[in-house]
């Protein structure tokens, strides 16, 4: 063999061993990739370099299978897929939120062994990863009343998850954050899967049709009477002394009421009147103390109100608004209501007669308390242009016998 030919051999063998030494390179380097026989789908399982996570892809290798569950020693069922599109379709996804953000304790396989004995532990074990990105709503969250029912042992209590499951939760707000029309809209459903008695009644309400049947999002939806995280407990008399403004925040506003009719003199017209003045006390003075007078709903209704002309429960209905009325007032008579006004200002083709006595008062009153005051003012002035005259009379007297002398 020639020099040259060594020479030759040297070149090809460093060629091979630098290939070999970039293809491994490569390999070690790029991102693994896994089959999913069962799916079909070639799924890349890479390491994300800036953030230390294992690449949501390798996640989705195992959990993308359907039917997968984890039995807690309760008995509850965790579920342990998640449908891939279903997670890059959602608001999580869709910012590129990775499985290990918020499992912060998982870092391969076998993960670690789930210590949760059931369904709401295994959730308040996520709780932390919550607030990282949600502080404001987690924080009012733990002030509302579910919050406090787990607190308590309550173990059907809805904990963030079950309002929002982070693999599928989508957007819900626009720029401006405000809540989404459709998201709105399916605000009832949500609340309907622990509350379902209580959605069944709303459902049938003007409310409840507004929302479900004509996505009328003038309409009011759970959360804005109950709130949104900071959910009080409406069985206390705080929040029944308060219900009256908790129902003005949509009957006061002229640009929705407007829509359909309706008065916005709701809250003057309540406060006004005995049962509004004696609520607004309590309100001031002991507002933990319940009162018996009442409030908004005892009379319209609280999830079940009908529409105003329902013939069967409707309060315009004349029947209806004195049965009503004997709730409080047992010896009521049919006549009874009569004397109510309804929320709304008198008006000529709204209780006339009203109208225009209170128009006759008006005229007549400041006429005549103007005319007494322009009497007395008139009285007073000539009084005192008399008692000059006098004044001047004597003087002059005075002098002319001072002349005389």
């Amino acid at each position: 063999m020639t020099g040259n030919e060594n020479k030759r051999l040297q070149f090809f063998g460093i060629g091979i061993l630098t290939f070999v030494v970039f293809v491994t390179a490569a390999i070690i380097l790029s991102p693994a990739t896994f089959v999913n026989a069962e799916n079909n789908v070639t799924i890349k399982s890479d390491l994300d370099p800036q953030r230390g996570g294992i690449g949501n892809d390798a996640c989705l290798t195992c959990h993308n299978k359907p039917d997968q569950s984890l039995k807690l020693p309760n008995g509850d069922a965790l579920s342990a897929t998640i449908d891939k599109e279903s997670y890059i379709a959602s608001v999580h996804g869709g910012q590129e939120v990775l499985c290990t953000d918020c499992h912060t304790n998982i870092t391969g396989y076998p993960h670690p062994e789930l210590t949760a004995k059931d369904r709401v532990v295994y959730s308040a074990q996520y709780d932390q990863t919550c607030i990282d990105c949600h502080k404001k709503e987690t924080t009012e969250y733990h002030d509302g009343v579910h919050s406090k029912m787990i607190a308590a042992g309550d173990v059907n209590a809805p904990t963030c998850s079950d309002c929002h499951n982070p693999h599928t939760q989508g957007k819900i707000t626009d720029v401006d954050k405000k809540l989404l029309s459709s998201e709105r809209v399916n605000i009832p459903q949500k609340c309907a899967n622990c509350h379902s008695t209580i959605f069944e009644e709303y459902a049938k309400s003007v409310h409840g049709e507004g929302i479900l049947l004509e996505n009328n999002t003038d309409v009011a939806t759970c959360t804005d009477c109950h709130g949104v995280h900071a959910i009080k407990d409406p069985t206390t008399a705080n929040y029944r002394l308060h219900s009256a403004e908790m129902c003005s925040n949509c009957h006061t506003n002229k640009a929705i009421m407007d829509k359909y009719g309706l008065s916005t003199n709701v809250l003057n017209s309540y406060v006004a009147d005995f049962h509004g003045t004696t609520v607004k006390l309590f309100e001031e003075t002991t507002p933990n103390e319940l009162t018996s007078k009442p409030v908004c709903y005892d009379c319209h209704g609280v999830h079940n109100i009908p529409k105003v002309d329902d013939p069967k429960k409707g309060l315009q209905v004349r029947q209806n608004l004195a049965i009503t009325c004997k709730k409080c007032h047992p010896d009521a008579t049919e006549n009874f209501p009569d004397s109510w006004l309804s929320h709304y200002d008198p008006s000529p083709s709204r209780w006339p007669l009203v109208y225009y006595v209170n128009l006759f008062y008006q005229i007549l009153i400041p006429t005549v308390i103007g005319g007494m005051i322009i009497f007395v003012i008139t009285d007073f002035i000539r009084r005192q242009i008399d008692l000059n005259k006098k004044r001047n009379k004597v003087k002059e007297e005075a002098s002319s016998k001072e002349g005389s002398k």
